[in-house]
């Protein structure tokens, strides 16, 4: 007899998300901590920007599907911010587009993400996923130009990606989170509050180090152990699965 579905985390994004079981990522860390109690479901897509996943969202979250996640966390910006060029085909997405793009992935992922925000009231339930499903949004990471450049000239070539944009970017997305009541974490800052962190928290210079990674799973479990969700999804008030089998 199969036991109850367990609750499913689902890690949604470009790069930072699908390399987020290696270098003890931040995913990695999320599925270790909630075995027994949560699946930790990795849908991460390197070089995918917001007009990407727009295209796929349907697929990747059918609203018809039985089980619906009780929590996404969503990641994109960095590629977005990436510098359009007339010749060399780039990932970048202007700005005002990519904060549209961000709203329309929170209303498919969410039913009560504006329930203070009149203005947007006339999206009706059917669009959203679930009542239950929560949401995360983590803003565009800084990034190590220097070593960016050092280690990625041959594969970026002629395109450009500045801590600025990236800056611009990050705003952007806590904004519109602030503006639709959804959950952020401004990774932008957190990574900066090192004062090595230019040296430590990346691998290429874009990409997260071990280093970087534990401060994206710090920042990701404070805003779980502070939401005021019922039910909570901190893992320490979440049931194990077949507890009476756990040992101790």
């Amino acid at each position: 007899m199969v036991g109850p579905v367990r609750p499913q985390f689902v890690l949604f994004g470009s790069s930072i998300v699908e390399l987020s079981y290696s270098c003890e990522g931040w995913g990695a860390t999320l599925a270790n901590l909630y075995a027994r109690k949560a699946d930790v479901i990795l849908r991460g897509y390197c070089g995918w920007n917001t007009r990407r996943a727009l295209q796929a969202l349907d697929k990747i979250f059918p609203k018809d599907a039985t089980d619906q996640p009780s929590l996404v966390i969503v990641y994109f910006g960095g590629n977005d911010s990436m510098h359009p060029h007339p010749t060399a085909h780039s990932p970048h997405v202007p700005l005002q587009e990519y904060i549209e793009n961000m709203r329309k992935i929170a209303i498919h992922l969410m039913v009560n993400f504006l329930h203070n925000n009149t203005s947007f009231l006339s999206f009706s339930t059917h669009q959203s996923l679930s009542k239950k499903t929560r949401l995360i949004f983590l803003s565009s990471p800084p990034i190590n130009e220097v070593q960016m450049h050092e280690m990625l000239s041959d594969l970026l070539g002629p395109l450009k990606r500045t801590n600025e944009s990236c800056r611009l970017y990050s705003e952007a997305c806590l904004e519109l989170c602030r503006e639709m009541n959804v959950k952020a974490i401004d990774l932008w800052s957190a990574l900066q509050q090192r004062h090595d962190w230019l040296d430590v928290c990346f691998t290429d210079g874009i990409h997260l180090s071990h280093e970087g990674n534990k401060i994206v799973a710090k920042e990701i479990f404070k805003v779980l152990r502070e939401a005021d969700w019922e039910p909570s999804l901190h893992w320490n008030s979440m049931p194990t699965e077949f507890a009476e089998d756990f040992p101790l």
